[in-house]
């Protein structure tokens, strides 16, 4: 195993294809957008990682990595596309399908193709069914999921340092892309077959996703109550047992915010508890954008005019530039569509195709209403009055 053909340069992609390309393969990365190609081949990156510049500028550097918009042969394909849903939280393998179908041509007796992409139950077997129907003997080809476990901020480091699962869609491929993965992880790389591995994923977004939601609706009874969420949260942990989570304006990212419906949707009124999770998390940003309208309601009631509403942080969670499924940009979107005068703040990005970015000390500067949605690294100890606070950032 000598070359990679990484499918998809995106979060999970990207860094992927970086570090193996570090690691001594030689790796040829696609991605369907040329500028992303282009940033990528002068030793660029086009997304925020800790780390990933220096890794992707090394790898490009020595003629380890190339990117481009075809794939090529390989002993390895790595996919690592998107997975979104259709209306109605319906499952979009689309990607997927595509992704398998660019690299049929070029796969041969003997590669690994891997599904990172976390992906609905039996979406490994998709891609199996796919290459078939493109002609390829899939009984002489290693075909698995193996679903990123990276943490946004730590990808470089979690890639290697986190246990992988590895589930094959016949027992001899797991055993070949155990063998791969272990040529560069040092956590324990576990073996089972490709059902169980996508449902781990699901899984494990989906505890998160329920934990969240008791965060969550705790924070809206405590509002109700008079009582500081952070401060109860805090006590209740002192607990030896309990450890509650803390709550937010809501969940996003590209994968607890989606994963979960991949299970409500095969698993239907036997998925109660996973559903409800997921309704609470959403119900929570219709709650934030509520208390945001009335309290900029009051304000013009007040001053006789509309108040300025300074939205402090876009991205889904603290630190990053990821945008994906997040929250504080639906929030920000909503208000600016219910004609509200918005101060979008995002210190992670520079600007934003749909509105402007302001600084946030000027929007500190300007703001009749601040609300913090984003518990970025800046906002902390910042002296100033708060209006809401969501993300608890300065408690």
């Amino acid at each position: 195993m000598k070359k990679i053909c990484v499918i998809g340069l995106g979060y999970i992609g990207l860094p992927t294809a970086a570090l193996l390309a570090n690691r001594g393969y030689e790796v040829h990365g696609v991605d369907v957008v040329q500028s992303t190609v282009d940033t990528i081949n002068e030793g660029n990156i086009h997304i925020i990682e800790p780390g990933l510049d220096t890794f992707v500028r090394s790898a490009v550097s020595s003629g380890a990595l190339v990117a481009d918009l075809k794939p090529v042969e390989a002993d390895v394909f790595i996919i690592a596309v998107p997975t979104p849903f259709h209306k109605g939280y319906v499952p979009n393998i689309d990607y997927v399908v595509s992704a398998t179908e660019s690299i049929a041509p070029y796969v041969k007796e003997g590669n690994i193709v891997i599904l990172e992409s976390t992906s609905p139950v039996g979406t490994t077997d998709k891609v199996a069914e796919v290459l078939a129907e493109n002609g390829i003997d899939t009984s002489k080809v290693h075909v698995a999921h193996c679903p990123e476990r990276v943490l946004p901020g730590r990808i470089m480091i979690e890639l290697v340092e986190n246990d992988r699962i590895v589930g094959g869609t016949t027992p001899e491929s797991t055993i070949a892309t155990v063998k791969f993965y272990n040529t560069f992880v040092e956590g324990e790389v576990l073996s089972t077959d490709a059902k169980t591995a996508e449902m781990a994923k699901l899984t494990e977004n989906s505890f998160r996703d329920t934990n969240i939601a008791f965060a969550n609706e705790l924070s809206i009874l405590c509002d109700k109550f008079g009582i500081d969420v952070w401060e109860l949260i805090a006590l209740a942990n002192r607990h030896p047992r309990v450890n509650i989570l803390q709550p937010g304006a809501g969940v996003g990212g590209h994968c607890i915010a989606v994963d979960p419906w991949f299970i409500v949707h095969a698993g239907a009124e036997d998925a109660k508890m996973i559903r409800t999770a997921r309704e609470v998390n959403t119900y929570k940003t219709e709650w934030a954008i509520e208390k945001i309208k009335n309290k900029a309601l009051k304000f013009e009631n007040e001053n006789g005019r509309k108040a300025k509403i300074a939205c402090m942080g876009l991205a889904f969670k603290p630190d990053i530039d990821d945008l994906r499924e997040s929250p504080a940009l639906y929030i920000t979107r909503r208000l600016i569509a219910d004609g509200l005068d918005v101060l979008a703040v995002e210190p992670n990005i520079s600007k934003h195709n749909e509105f402007e970015i302001i600084n946030y000390k000027d929007a500190l500067n300007q703001a009749d209403v601040v609300t913090f949605l984003v518990a970025h690294k800046e906002f902390k100890n910042l002296n100033t009055k708060t209006d809401l606070d969501f993300c608890g950032v300065l408690k």
